[in-house]
């Protein structure tokens, strides 16, 4: 499942699911643009992980929060507890890799 964060509170009850990669992006950098369709095959491909993208220009507070100073960072959490952190450009295998190991 992708989700677009609309709201901030929500993330705190979308990081609770079993297996949730964070994507922090920003909608002009380029790396960022790349990930996409590695997130979106990755979420269509394993319906067990949940992908929320959240734009650091919109959510700054949030990006804040999380201490992201670098786009795209990615951030893995499994039922709530913040797994791990890496930043920049993954393929789709490498991201599905993150997940399962983190």
């Amino acid at each position: 499942m992708l989700i677009h964060l609309e709201n901030a509170a929500d993330l705190k009850e979308l990081i609770q699911k079993d297996k949730v990669l964070v994507d922090f992006f920003a909608t002009w950098c380029g790396p960022c643009k790349m990930l996409t369709p590695e997130l979106e095959d990755l979420a269509d491909e394993h319906e067990d992980i949940t992908v929320v993208k959240v734009d650091v220009d919109k959510f700054g507070e949030l990006a804040g929060d999380f201490h992201i100073t670098v786009v795209p960072t990615l951030v893995v959490f499994k039922n709530g507890e913040n797994r791990k952190v890496v930043s920049g450009y993954m393929d789709k295998d490498a991201l599905l890799a993150l997940v399962e190991n983190a």
